[in-house]
């Protein structure tokens, strides 16, 4: 009975342990077969431009394609929407925009949680916003642009992306630590705004720095500040928001993640090597022409952002009363 009770016990334990040992196995062998890169925005913009980036490093690395499939629509709730529902099983993986952090707020009823139903692999890069005038502004420096919205208060219009969007809520922001009084005016996306700012049929705009790059170099738009907390290698000689508005912060960024339960192996997996991506030097250059900067973090560091901007971002809706029209 002694020996019968003995075989018992091993088998048992070792029936505990398989799970273990299998999922080991399987995030050695992880990937087997292609990798879908869900991207919930258009195809050509900065986040689909850094998601094809490190879809290519993470196909030259691991040797299996990372396919990526743009999903867009709903302000990217459609594609994220797609990943929370997919396998948790590494296959489907979302490229995660900043916007998932106003939607929590903005959007009254969505089919998911994001903080609740995906994890947070890695995080890629972080890109400021610009403040930016029409040169007929007279304004150069952000203290000249808040005495001028001070001086005509209901007649500055602020440009942006749409209701909700990055160059959204970063002006509402800059509206509420400075105290001026701008019009909103949103757009069907930034470059119908931007083609209004250098028209002048706006004065302003808070634009993510890839967008306005190349029009602000060749001096058909003023930069007044980028909204980071540091100042962007792209722009060196243009001073931050926070050097002006005391706390003031704002960024945009991208990430990678997956469906909850996952599991934790191939999550390490794919942080080591999104990590390893942004030391090499020609990732690096690539996401400097982006107007990015590479950005690694933690799982745990990358989740707590989300739930630190998603709180951010709640406030500043909630004050601005920022309604989807």
């Amino acid at each position: 009975m002694k020996l019968l009770r003995r075989q018992f016990l091993h088998l048992a334990a070792g029936a505990a342990a398989l799970p273990a040992v299998l999922c080991f196995a399987w995030a050695q062998t992880y990937p087997g077969r292609p990798v879908r890169i869900i991207v919930p925005v258009s195809p050509g913009g900065a986040l689909d431009i850094t998601a094809r980036l490190m879809g290519q490093w993470l196909s030259e690395r691991l040797g299996q394609p990372f396919v990526i499939e743009n999903r867009p629509g709903a302000g990217t709730n459609i594609g994220v929407e797609a990943v929370v529902r997919a396998p948790a099983d590494g296959y489907t993986l979302l490229l995660i925009p900043p916007s998932v952090t106003v939607n929590a707020t903005l959007y009254e009823k969505l089919n998911f949680n994001f903080i609740r139903d995906i994890v947070p692999i890695a995080t890629i890069s972080q890109l400021p916003l610009v403040m930016e005038v029409n040169l007929s502004v007279p304004a150069r420096t952000v203290p000249d642009f808040i005495a001028y919205a001070k001086a005509n208060p209901g007649k500055v219009s602020m440009a942006s992306g749409g209701s909700g969007s990055p160059s959204h809520v970063v002006g509402e922001l800059f509206k509420m630590m400075t105290g001026v009084d701008m019009v909103h005016v949103p757009y069907r996306g930034g470059a119908p705004a931007l083609t209004d700012l250098l028209g002048g049929q706006v004065q302003v705009m808070f634009s993510p720095l890839p967008e306005s790059i190349a029009t602000i170099k060749a001096g058909k738009l003023r930069a007044l500040a980028v909204t980071t907390a540091k100042r962007s290698e792209a722009l060196p000689d243009v001073p931050t928001v926070g050097e002006f508005v005391p706390d003031f912060e704002a960024s945009t960024w991208q990430g990678i993640g997956a469906p909850k339960n996952t599991p934790a192996e191939i999550v390490t997996k794919l942080n080591q090597e999104i990590n390893a991506a942004l030391a090499d030097s020609t990732i690096k250059a690539r996401l400097a022409n982006l107007g990015s900067a590479p950005m690694p973090m933690s799982p745990a560091d990358f989740e707590n952002l989300i739930v630190a901007e998603t709180e951010k971002w709640t406030k500043v809706i909630h004050e601005a009363n920022i309604k989807l029209q």
